[in-house]
C-alpha cells in the first residue's frame, strides 16, 4: 500500500445515488486477531482482514517480535502462535506502531508481561504527541518499566517485568486501557479483577471467551472480567465483519443527500459499536439493520439508509463510549440539521489524533455555523442542508484519519470547495475510502 502523501481537493456536490457497497473490513477486531493468535496455541485462522496501515503496522511490530504470519490471499492470512510469553526480540531493537493507538496499547499490554523483553517504542508523528500516562501507570502495576521515568510519550522503552503479577483495575471509558490490562494479565502470576463502571468496547472479551479458564465475565450492576493468569490460549478461526465506524460516513453522507439510498452488507453491529446510528435512529434517521447474525461472538448485518430531514441532536455522556470514532462526523450532520445540537460528556476527544473538538470548530465555521465548545461540551448552532459553493474549506495535516474523512463528507454535501491536506492518513483505516465513495457518484480530484 502506498504511503505517499496527497492532498484531496473537492469541488462539486453529490448527486442523488441509489447504491450497494460493501466497507473496509473492522480495525479494531483485525488487530486484535494478530495479537491474541499471536499468543495463542498453533494456528489461527483471519479472514476478510482490514488490511490498512494500522494493521499492516501489527504485522510488521510481531514479525519483529518473532511471529511468523503467513498470507494465504487477498485479506486472508494463517497467524502461526507461539504461545503465551513467546514474544522475543533483540535488546534495544526497535518496534514502530505507526499511527495506532490501539496497536500500542494492546501490544504493550502484552509485552508488559512477556519475559525478557527490552525494546524501544514509538509511533508517527501524531501518535507521539498522546499521552500513554494511564497506559504507563497500569503497566507499572504489572511490575514492567518505562524509560525515561515519568516520560509518557513516545519515544520510550519498555522493559518487562521479571514476574508479572495480576492487579486490580477499576476500568473507565477506555477499551484499548481495558484490553491491555486483560492481555496483560493473562501471562501475569494469580488473577487480574477488571470492573467495569461504564461499558466499552468488548472485542477483546468476545475473542477470548471460548478460553472459559483464562477468562471468566460477571454481568451485573457492573460488569467484572476476572482474568486466570498463565494458562494457555486456544488458536481459533476469526472472520472480520465489516466496520461499522468506516460505515458511518456512509451513512451520513446518504442522509443528507436528498433522495438517496445505500445498503452497506455485513457490518459488524457490536452494540458497543452502534452508538451512533441509534443516536441519529432516535433523531428521525431513516436506518434500519437487516440480515442480523452473530459469528465469532460478534453481532453483524447488513444497514440500509435512506435520505431525510434530520432533527437537531442532543447527545448525553452515555453516548461516548459507544459512538467514540463518529463524533466528528455527527457533528458534521449536526451542523447541517435545523436546531441546537448538543454533545456532552466528550473530553477525552481532546486525545485523539487531534483535538477533535478544536479541529471540528474550525472547519465548520469555515462554511458559517457558529459552534460554541467546551471542556466536556460541544454546541452546534444547525443550518439546515445549507449550499456553499461560494465559501472554501481547507484542512490541514492533522494526521486525523476521521477528520479527513469528515470534511469529505461536509465537502459533497455543501458543495464548498474544499482542500484536505494529506488524506493519505484516511489509509490507516479505510484503504477503500475513496474508491468506494467514486462508486456512489463522488467526484474529486487528488494533488500529488
Amino acid at each position: 500500500m502506498s504511503t505517499k502523501s496527497f492532498n484531496l481537493i473537492v469541488n462539486t456536490k453529490i448527486s442523488p445515488f441509489k447504491k450497494k457497497i460493501i466497507v473496509d473490513s473492522d480495525k479494531s477486531i483485525s488487530i486484535r486477531s494478530f495479537l491474541i493468535g499471536s499468543i495463542s496455541q498453533n494456528i489461527t485462522s483471519v479472514r476478510n482482514v482490514l488490511e490498512s496501515e494500522d494493521v499492516l503496522s501489527t504485522i510488521k511490530c510481531l514479525r519483529k517480535l518473532g511471529i511468523k504470519i503467513k498470507k494465504i490471499s487477498s485479506k486472508n492470512y494463517f497467524v502461526h502462535g507461539k504461545g503465551l510469553g513467546s514474544l522475543f526480540a533483540k535488546k534495544n531493537s526497535e518496534l514502530n506502531f505507526g499511527n495506532s493507538g490501539t496497536l500500542a496499547r494492546l501490544l504493550i499490554g502484552i509485552l508488559s508481561t512477556t519475559p525478557n523483553i527490552e525494546v524501544k517504542i514509538k509511533g508517527d508523528h501524531s501518535l507521539n504527541k498522546r499521552s500513554m500516562k494511564k497506559l504507563i501507570d497500569l503497566m507499572s502495576g504489572f511490575g514492567a518499566s518505562f524509560l525515561p521515568n515519568k516520560k509518557y510519550k513516545f519515544p520510550l522503552k519498555i522493559i518487562s517485568s521479571h514476574i508479572p503479577t495480576g492487579i486490580n483495575y477499576q476500568a473507565g471509558v477506555s477499551a484499548q486501557l481495558k484490553s491491555a490490562v486483560i492481555l496483560a494479565g493473562i501471562n501475569a502470576y494469580g488473577e487480574t479483577e477488571i470492573i467495569e463502571k461504564q461499558k466499552s468496547r468488548d472485542h477483546t472479551e468476545n475473542m477470548l471467551s471460548s478460553n472459559t479458564k483464562v477468562i471468566k465475565i460477571i454481568k451485573g450492576r457492573k460488569k467484572v472480567i476476572k482474568i486466570y493468569g498463565k494458562k494457555y490460549l486456544n488458536a481459533t478461526n476469526i472472520d472480520v465483519p465489516g466496520d461499522p465506524s468506516s460505515a458511518s460516513f456512509f451513512t451520513a453522507l446518504t442522509l443528507l443527500c436528498k433522495n438517496s439510498e445505500l445498503k452497506i452488507s455485513n457490518v459488524g453491529l457490536n452494540p458497543t459499536r452502534i452508538g451512533f446510528y441509534k443516536l441519529l435512529k432516535k433523531n428521525g434517521a431513516n436506518i434500519k439493520f437487516k440480515n442480523y447474525k452473530i459469528k465469532n461472538n460478534e453481532p453483524r448485518g447488513d444497514i440500509i439508509v435512506k435520505s431525510c430531514k434530520l432533527k437537531s441532536i442532543k447527545a448525553n455522556k452515555n453516548y461516548y463510549v459507544s459512538s467514540t470514532d463518529e463524533y466528528p462526523i455527527l457533528f458534521v450532520i449536526a451542523a447541517l440539521s435545523n436546531g441546537i445540537s448538543v454533545f456532552k460528556g466528550i473530553e477525552d476527544l481532546a486525545n485523539k489524533e487531534s483535538n477533535r473538538i478544536t479541529e471540528m470548530q474550525k472547519i465548520l465555521k469555515q462554511v458559517g455555523i457558529k459552534c460554541i465548545a467546551k471542556k466536556n461540551e460541544f454546541r452546534i448552532f444547525g443550518k439546515g442542508l445549507i449550499i456553499k459553493k461560494n465559501k472554501k474549506i481547507i484542512v490541514p495535516n492533522l494526521g486525523d484519519h476521521r477528520i479527513c474523512m469528515s470534511a469529505f463528507v461536509l465537502a459533497h454535501v455543501t458543495g464548498a470547495k474544499t482542500i484536505i491536506k494529506n488524506f493519505e492518513t484516511v489509509y490507516t483505516s479505510s484503504p477503500s475510502f475513496l474508491k468506494i465513495m467514486k462508486s456512489i457518484g463522488a467526484k474529486f480530484e487528488i494533488q500529488k
